[in-house]
């Protein structure tokens, strides 16, 4: 899923939720199925369902906070929320400034879309959001890397001509190509990025991560989990059997 590629170390964290009732959970709000804002102006998506029962579960209280992808880990470290749940992708080099809880969301695919199948995206122009590995697999394979600050320029970079294909979550994009009427097409083959999407989480928050692992435990033991997670991405994406490992489906 999306990944956060950090270019400096943050500094250590003295800030914590002292274990409060309420926790406030970071999100997005721009990136579909995910994480979006719905017509209410309320955040709505796959991690806000999730989310939510997962405060349940823990006996905490969740409070959502929207916040812009650049930032969004400053943002966790210095304070301003108590956890991410972004569609963010665990990674090393994340794991290095913030700590995770298991993944949510198994391991998945990103992709190639352009406005044509003959687009050579290891040598053309290709679109990524900032900040992402999808924008860091680009920038290793040759091809010319342009980063907009928002998905949705990314798409709209390769309509307008500004890129020749963009490279994403495979989920994101899928019913942006559907949606399109032949307009965009995928590009390529699926690439594998990322250990899948969990909760970042301070690391002077152990006790926090704890109870969101035992959570998404109890969610993935009792298939609550998969329920959610075909509800937002349909039928054929991976799950989790009762024991946390994956179906590949």
């Amino acid at each position: 899923m999306k990944n956060l590629i950090l270019s400096t170390a943050a500094l250590a964290l003295t800030a914590g939720i002292a274990m409060a009732d309420t926790v406030r959970m970071g999100t997005e709000g721009a990136y579909p199925p995910y994480n979006f804002i719905n017509d209410a102006g309320e955040i709505d998506g796959f991690e806000r369902e999730v989310g939510d029962e997962l405060c349940k579960r823990a006996n905490l209280e969740c409070e959502w906070v929207k916040n812009d992808w650049d930032s969004i880990i400053p943002n966790l470290v210095s304070g301003n929320y108590d956890t991410i749940i972004a569609g963010m992708s665990i990674t090393d080099e994340r794991d290095e400034v913030i700590d995770f809880t298991q993944n949510y969301f198994p391991p998945a695919a990103s992709a190639y879309v352009g406005a044509s199948a003959d687009v050579d995206v290891t040598t053309g122009v290709v679109a990524a959001q900032t900040a992402t590995i999808q924008a860091g697999h680009v920038a290793e394979s040759g091809a010319t890397l342009v980063e907009f600050a928002t998905p949705e320029e990314t798409i709209a970079a390769v309509r307008n001509g500004e890129a020749d294909a963009v490279f994403a979550d495979k989920d994101f994009l899928v019913p942006i190509v559907e949606e399109s009427a032949g307009e965009l097409v995928f590009v390529g083959d699926d690439v594998p990025l990322g250990g899948g999407i969990g909760l970042g989480i301070r690391e002077s928050d152990g006790e926090l991560r704890g109870k969101f692992d035992e959570a998404i435990t109890s969610m993935k033991a009792d298939g609550s989990l998969n329920e959610l997670i075909i509800k937002w991405f349909g039928e054929g994406v991976p799950t989790y059997n009762a024991d946390g490992s994956v179906v590949t489906n």
